[in-house]
């Protein structure tokens, strides 16, 4: 059931969005200032490819989605284009979940529609944390500056633990992600994971700027590796590319299982070669880069490194092993002779992330 404390917390993340952006802009703002105009321009590029790429998709999704709030098709193009889409869902969301969970009495519909109506509140979700998923990881992975970088990597994490936890509720068939312990060791690998994959990567672009080619040559095997496994997660194949183009952002940052396919020997290969970035890294700027050895920010950073993806990496491992909602089952939320399934659910269906 969509609960009261579940809408509460739609609320706490449309105020994590709202600092996010914030802190973006003020970062934008402070480099500006400071007349680094070549980071002033970095930083407003990937804000920017966060935010049109999250409009595009989400208006394709409402426009392709049966059921929706009452706005024309032009009223949905006007507020994307000003970016007010994901705002626009949260509104939707909001008021949805408040009138199902405040205003409905239970007399005044059968079991059936109840359960109807908090399915579609999760689709709802599962949809809106999908968008910010993508911003996030489009936005907020080139960020590198105090309260600006806690807030994007905490923002990334949380995003792909929303957006899991959604999903999965989401679908029929699938066991929900259980909250508490479960949820708060899936989210500490995801955090632990992504932050010493930055900050690696940020080492690796202080050795040498030929690093954004290596990066470049990872997101195009990214991207590739999507392409391969031919997803069919947009309705359109121009849409279909643009996401497998972020896929491939995505995946060199976290792993992410594009087919919901059994993954185990993917995740492997993939966590092995991350972690050999993630030392490799330091050492290499420390031996080429030998005035840099006695810089303040060089041991905490590589503790952070290692730290990081040991403590991620074992987390990932207590998660799948303990706490992982394994198997499928007939969930009470189903809902008998539901019919043909919504373009919201079907994208979720091609989606599961393991």
């Amino acid at each position: 059931m969509y609960t009261k404390l579940r809408w509460s917390l739609t609320i706490a993340g449309l105020a994590l969005y709202a600092l996010d952006i914030w802190t973006d802009i003020a970062l934008a703002l402070k480099y500006f200032q400071e007349k680094q105009y070549a980071w002033t321009g970095l930083t407003l590029v990937f804000v920017l490819a966060g935010l049109l790429t999250t409009q595009l998709f989400s208006y394709a999704w409402y426009r392709d989605d049966a059921r929706g709030p009452g706005i024309s098709n032009c009223g949905h193009a006007a507020l994307h284009l000003f970016g007010l889409g994901v705002f626009t869902r949260y509104y939707h969301l909001l008021k949805k979940g408040f009138k199902v969970i405040w205003t409905t009495t239970r007399s005044s519909c059968t079991v059936e529609e109840q359960r109807d109506e908090h399915h579609y509140l999760f689709c709802l979700a599962a949809d809106l944390s999908m968008l910010k998923l993508f911003e996030a990881f489009l936005e907020s992975c080139s960020i590198v500056q105090y309260l600006s970088m806690a807030s994007s990597f905490f923002n990334i994490a949380w995003a792909l633990v929303d957006y899991r936890r959604c999903l999965r509720r989401s679908l029929p068939l699938v066991r929900e992600m259980p909250s508490g312990l479960p949820t708060a060791v899936y989210l500490l690998y995801k955090l632990c994971t992504i932050t010493s994959r930055i900050l690696s990567y940020s080492l690796l672009l202080m050795l040498s700027a030929y690093s954004t080619v290596a990066l470049t040559l990872l997101w195009l095997l990214g991207t590739t590796f999507a392409h391969s496994l031919r997803t069919d997660f947009c309705s359109s194949y121009g849409l279909e590319l643009l996401y497998r183009a972020v896929i491939g952002a995505i995946l060199m940052f976290t792993f992410f299982n594009v087919k919901g396919q059994d993954a185990k020997v993917a995740m492997t290969v993939y966590y092995a070669f991350h972690s050999l970035v993630n030392i490799m890294a330091p050492l290499l700027l420390a031996l080429l880069k030998p005035e840099l050895q006695t810089a303040m920010f060089l041991l905490p950073v590589s503790g952070l490194i290692f730290g990081g993806s040991v403590l991620g990496l074992t987390c990932l491992v207590l998660y799948y092993l303990l706490l992982h909602p394994a198997g499928k089952w007939r969930g009470s939320d189903e809902v008998d002779g539901l019919g043909q399934e919504t373009e919201s659910m079907g994208r979720l269906r091609n989606f599961l992330q393991p």
